[in-house]
């Protein structure tokens, strides 16, 4: 079986605010083949959210001007909890309609300065009229829609994604992934989720029809080199803890995870293997499959134990 990608691009993203780079702040991992097939690694740091999309599109235009098929990876969610598009009572497939109420409701400026808690008690207001279910903020950001402290109850809202609770089988305690609700502090899912859509969903759409997002636009489906025939982009939500190895010297947390991710998912296709990869995970139903493939998104690699 040959390769399905010819270069593999990791986006590590960032809440940060203010302009930042090393740890906790954006990378950018490329991993690619010279004229042998060998494969080179990259990394870029750059300090705003801004100035890495434009990056990343001058990387991936670069990438395609050699003829390559790139597999990008990005380490936010690609979908809120389930029920969360219809309690809004936004029109559409439930993806979608989320993405264009994040990309309308979203500032995030050149200087990284953002508006995302608003947002999260806006609609915490609309479907709750309560301080749930985001939670998360600094004490200068809070207020009656949004709370510091996780909320006792989430009422008919699950926790979790199903690809978080996915996560939840592992060990150890470290590879469990947070709440999509969890808009501020250590791991924060939501808060990367609200800053990397509407700029992914900008990037999408300048690449135009031969992008296509796993499994919201592919479904689960084990892929060979033909199925993706005039797609020149395959994009999916990535979770670098579940990819293992050892620091380079002077290398931050963030660089290391987004460098072995890339690593990892370029070994596995350099195997053949990495069509199995886009199937469906083990034991996920078929009711839940079509959550995860029309609302919440799966983090690649994962499989449901």
């Amino acid at each position: 079986m040959s390769r399905l990608f010819g270069a593999y691009v990791i986006l590590s993203w960032s809440a940060a605010e203010g302009k930042k780079t090393g740890e906790s702040s954006v990378w950018i991992g490329v991993m690619k083949r010279d004229v042998r097939f060998r494969l080179s690694y990259e990394a870029h740091n750059p300090a705003t959210r801004q100035a890495a999309i434009e990056l990343l599109k001058t990387i991936l235009a670069d990438l395609h001007k050699r003829g390559d098929r790139i597999f990008l990876g990005v380490d936010f969610g690609l979908g809120l909890p389930r029920g969360t598009s219809e309690r809004l009572k936004l029109e559409g497939t439930p993806w979608q309609a989320i993405w264009k109420f994040l990309a309308q409701n979203i500032v995030d400026k050149a200087d990284n300065t953002n508006n995302r808690f608003a947002v999260a008690a806006k609609i915490n207001r609309l479907m709750t009229d309560e301080a749930y279910p985001f939670w998360g903020a600094p004490k200068s950001a809070a207020q009656r829609w949004l709370s510091t402290l996780k909320p006792d109850s989430f009422g008919d809202f699950p926790e979790y994604r199903l690809t978080e609770v996915a996560t939840h089988a592992l060990k150890p305690k470290t590879l469990h992934a947070k709440s999509q609700w969890q808009m501020h502090g250590a791991g924060t899912g939501g808060g990367q989720t609200f800053l990397g859509v509407p700029a992914l969903k900008a990037l999408v759409e300048s690449l135009g029809d031969s992008a296509k997002l796993w499994p919201l636009e592919t479904g689960f489906s084990k892929l060979s080199e033909s199925d993706l025939d005039g797609v020149s982009t395959v994009i999916a939500e990535v979770y670098p803890p579940l990819f293992k190895g050892e620091a380079e010297p002077a290398e931050v947390k963030d660089a290391t995870a987004t460098r072995l991710t890339a690593q990892a998912i370029a070994e596995v296709d350099d195997k053949g293997d990495l069509g199995a990869w886009f199937a469906a995970p083990a034991g996920l139903s078929e009711a839940d499959q079509a959550i995860a493939a029309s609302e919440e998104g799966w983090m690649f690699g994962l499989t449901k134990t």
